[in-house]
């Protein structure tokens, strides 16, 4: 494992065990974070996303279960641990301290019973040794930090008195108020209009930058992705089918799914009368399709090879990856 990766994820396979059968939600999927990068896992809902990253923090609940993979995370330079192998004891100590999540849903993130203050303070004393006051007085300070006005006021709000991006300012303080190393931030901007979003993303990549933290930013749509992320990891029906740096995702997409992603957002740039959408629906996970999982929707479907072979992640050019039978060799 390289110095200045933060965390190594490889072969992780998630499986949930229903009476209608095994839901294979994510096969043998790797990626990387280095320390200081926002990597972003953009896909349909339901293509195992926020799967992936519940996963690795061993957040799925039964009747789910990780049958296969390792999640290699570097504490400090001479302690790397496998958050799927470490004690319950060591992973309650990195989750909320070292590894912190940004909820899809602010308003299931935070218990209405307790105050925005209650929620900073009980993350802080759980993790620090520091006394209440003390606690109390960094929430403020975090409230400030996430822009929420008049913070000294706010902190004795209850969640129903807080506007949903309020509510989400309060959340990504919660996460970052033990300075995390890895930030997961899963849909943050959902639920909340244009100008928030925006300010919410803006606000994610400032803290990222101000504490030197890594993020994964979980999403559907690559147009929130372009001026946040560093790497991007196009997944589909639970696999990795492209990976590359941002710019390349982009300027050079190969993967039909990721060409078809792109052509469903709007386009300052291009003048075009109607948006492209993708024919079909995500494959039933319990019995995917055989061959390329994308195969039924794909404009440049093969028969006898795409339906019948699972193409592999191959390296097109430096750092950019694709799982597709149009850019593999012979």
């Amino acid at each position: 494992m390289k110095l200045d990766k933060l965390l190594e994820v490889r072969n992780l396979d998630v499986r949930f065990y229903t009476y209608a059968g095994v839901v294979q939600a994510v096969s043998n999927v790797s990626f990387d974070v280095y320390e200081g990068e926002i990597i972003a896992l953009v896909g349909e809902t339901g293509c195992g996303k926020t799967v992936t990253t519940r996963a690795i923090t061993r957040l799925i609940d039964p009747p789910g279960r990780v049958v296969s993979g390792s999640a290699l995370f570097k504490r400090n330079e001479k302690d790397v641990v496998d958050l799927l192998k470490i004690s319950d004891d060591e992973l309650r100590n990195i989750r909320g301290n070292e590894i912190a999540y940004v909820f899809q849903d602010p308003s299931s993130a935070l218990n209405p019973l307790y105050t925005a203050g209650h929620h900073i303070v009980e993350t802080i004393t759980s993790h620090r040794n520091v006394s209440k006051k003390a606690a109390s007085s960094e929430a403020i300070r975090l409230l400030r930090e996430v822009l929420i006005p008049h913070p000294e006021a706010r902190i004795k709000n209850y969640p129903h008195e807080l506007s949903g991006g309020m509510r989400q300012r309060v959340v990504i303080a919660t996460a970052i108020a033990n300075h995390p190393k890895l930030l997961i931030a899963d849909e943050p901007t959902t639920n909340l209009d244009v100008t928030v979003q925006a300010q919410i993303l803006d606000l994610i990549k400032e803290l990222q930058k101000k504490y030197g933290m890594s993020v994964i930013l979980i999403t559907h749509n690559l147009g929130v992705v372009a001026e946040v992320a560093d790497r991007v990891y196009i997944m589909y029906a639970g696999k990795v089918v492209e990976y590359s740096d941002v710019y390349t995702i982009y300027e050079k997409p190969l993967h039909p799914y990721t060409k078809s992603l792109l052509n469903a957002v709007p386009n300052v740039l291009k003048k075009i009368e109607r948006l492209e959408y993708i024919p079909g629906t995500v494959p039933n996970l319990i019995n995917p399709p055989s061959g390329c999982r994308f195969h039924p929707r794909c404009p440049f479907f093969m028969k006898g090879l795409c339906d019948v072979k699972e193409p592999k992640l191959v390296e097109v050019e430096k750092g950019h990856y694709v799982a597709c039978w149009l850019h593999s060799k012979g």
